[in-house]
């Protein structure tokens, strides 16, 4: 769905009033967060939860609801999205200059073990993908160099983009397109970090926008992709509507 990202398209979007009621909104409630003098005397404790919250929720979004890591297969998910969440802040810095070297890297991380060797950090070559949302209707591999390049223009080249746009236009892309053949919801919900951090609006980050993904439901989080593969500008609207919730309730997730 890259054509998502051309100005006139963005520019439509940016003209709806519920797209920016809801992106200031969650905006307005991450800012209160970083502003709680309680959460700034402990942002090394509060940024270390939100590590370990933030990769249990995505790891339950893949089936893997466990207390520990352990050697099943779901404990290993679980550990390994442990170690994706707690890379991200080493990052941050290349994110905003070289996106798709993150990615590849992030996914080299996070599926080492779970995908071929020759895989790792690479776009899949066929039209086959987990899909533990079910989420179905796989784009084309051929549609994969177009989309991964244009998450890349986007990143280093509209920084005028309000950050949590931007970040919904990553991980729904990332979620929708699938671009490996393992891990790519892991790695779509890990970059909502990496934005949120390297634009400034959750520098530490204290929130927990995997948190907002699982609570607001795994029917709402299919539909919201759904819908943003719809390419329309409605359609982008509603899953940005919805992206914009999660994170606010990301952030009322965050306590002491």
């Amino acid at each position: 769905m890259s054509q998502t990202f051309q100005p006139a398209f963005i520019d439509a979007l940016l003209s709806r009033d519920d797209v920016n009621t809801a992106l200031t909104a969650a905006r307005d409630d991450i800012d209160a967060v970083l502003w709680r003098r309680d959460i700034r005397a402990a942002a090394n404790e509060v940024a270390a939860a939100s590590v370990e919250r933030g990769a249990r929720a995505s790891a339950t979004i893949e089936g893997a609801d466990l207390v520990m890591p352990d050697d099943s297969p779901m404990g290993r998910v679980l550990g390994s999205t442990l170690l994706l969440t707690s890379s991200i802040p080493s990052q941050v810095d290349t994110w905003g200059k070289a996106p798709l070297q993150v990615i590849a890297h992030l996914h080299a991380l996070t599926a080492s073990g779970f995908a071929p060797a020759d895989t790792l950090g690479r776009p899949r070559t066929s039209d086959e993908a987990d899909d533990p949302l079910k989420i179905g209707s796989l784009p084309d591999v051929s549609s994969l160099a177009p989309s991964l390049m244009a998450i890349s223009s986007l990143v280093t080249r509209r920084t005028d983009l309000p950050a949590l746009l931007t970040a919904a236009f990553v991980h729904n892309e990332i979620l929708w397109m699938r671009p490996f053949t393992w891990g790519s919801g892991l790695v779509g919900r890990a970059l909502v970090r990496c934005v949120m951090a390297e634009r400034g609006l959750d520098p530490s980050p204290f929130t927990i926008p995997e948190h907002g993904f699982v609570e607001t439901g795994r029917p709402a989080y299919v539909q919201a992709i759904k819908n943003y593969g719809t390419g329309s500008v409605e359609g982008v609207a509603e899953s940005v509507i919805w992206f914009a919730a999660c994170c606010a309730v990301g952030a009322a997730a965050v306590n002491l």
